[in-house]
């Protein structure tokens, strides 16, 4: 049975004090159990059951043999994609559906080793979810060597007003090839990224058959975390919870995302021990993308 549950806030001047560090302390991932700052009543999103009754409420099973252009849109160019990335991400011809499954395709098209010489694609969903469980499942291209980036991941869908990383960025997963059988699960916002070294990561995690087989890539996500898991939902590997004094700097995950899946070839970490020419094409699959949520009323 769905446990309810109602936080109170019992004294203003909790609050105030709430208020007062955050500023102080916006770089810091200091975490709390339980949100405390603000009165909620419904489902406690800590309690075990509480993904039990989950329903599925959008998917793409990639059936067919023709890419959906009403789930998905290409995002195309070859200016870096601010890692110095070398792929030219294109439309239609890096991309097919077959089998049951999604295939994103990086290709080499010039006499290599330059930006323009590889083509690849990137993928956005037309659509955008706050909240809930999320789940792809795919397989990365074989192990053949170095010079690959594929990912799945999230951006927020206001990215265009506010830029990044103030939009925030959910890693779902992200692969290198220069080092084989790892996955990585990352987040960014304003105060935990990359380019600062703040970023809040699991690291690299052993996946010894993650250029074999499918795996599915899982998290879950409320106002209270964002928890990773691969294959089972109670294989948790990273768990990032909401800090205290949370706002938009430390905390953008409270508003519509959307996914994106891509292959980069070369870059700032893909390309950190070079491309090798001898591993195009490269192939990833996707199997399925899938939105669970839990109704609450």
């Amino acid at each position: 049975m769905k446990n309810q549950y109602i936080h109170f806030l019992f004294a203003f001047g909790l609050l105030n004090l709430f208020l007062a560090c955050s500023e102080s302390s916006k770089n810091e991932i200091k975490v709390i159990e339980e949100e405390t700052i603000e009165i909620i009543e419904g489902l406690n999103v800590n309690d075990p059951d509480y993904w039990d009754n989950a329903e599925l409420v959008w998917s793409d099973e990639f059936d067919g043999t023709d890419l959906s252009l009403t789930n998905w849109k290409f995002e195309t160019g070859q200016h870096g994609w601010g890692n110095n990335e070398w792929q030219n991400y294109v439309a239609n011809d890096n991309v097919a559906v077959s089998d049951g499954t999604l295939k994103i395709i990086a290709k080499k098209v010039g006499t290599g080793q330059k930006v323009g010489d590889y083509t690849s694609t990137r993928l956005n969903s037309t659509e955008s979810f706050t909240f809930g469980q999320m789940e792809i499942r795919a397989k990365i291209p074989d192990d053949k060597g170095k010079g690959i980036w594929p990912a799945l991941w999230m951006l927020g869908n206001n990215i265009t007003t506010v830029g990044w990383p103030q939009c925030g960025e959910i890693d779902m997963m992200e692969y290198v090839s220069f080092d084989p059988n790892k996955v990585h699960f990352t987040i960014h916002s304003t105060a935990n990224n990359h380019v600062n070294g703040t970023q809040a990561t699991s690291g690299a995690l052993d996946l010894e058959t993650i250029e074999e087989e499918f795996h599915t890539y899982g998290l879950l996500w409320t106002e209270q975390y964002l928890k990773f898991y691969i294959d089972e939902v109670d294989n948790i590997k990273f768990t990032f919870r909401r800090p205290a004094g949370a706002n938009d700097n430390n905390w953008p995950f409270s508003k519509p995302f959307y996914f994106l899946m891509n292959i980069a070839v070369g870059g700032n970490w893909g390309g950190l021990e070079g491309v090798n020419d001898d591993i195009f094409p490269a192939v990833m699959e996707i199997d399925y993308v899938r939105v669970y949520q839990v109704n609450e009323e």
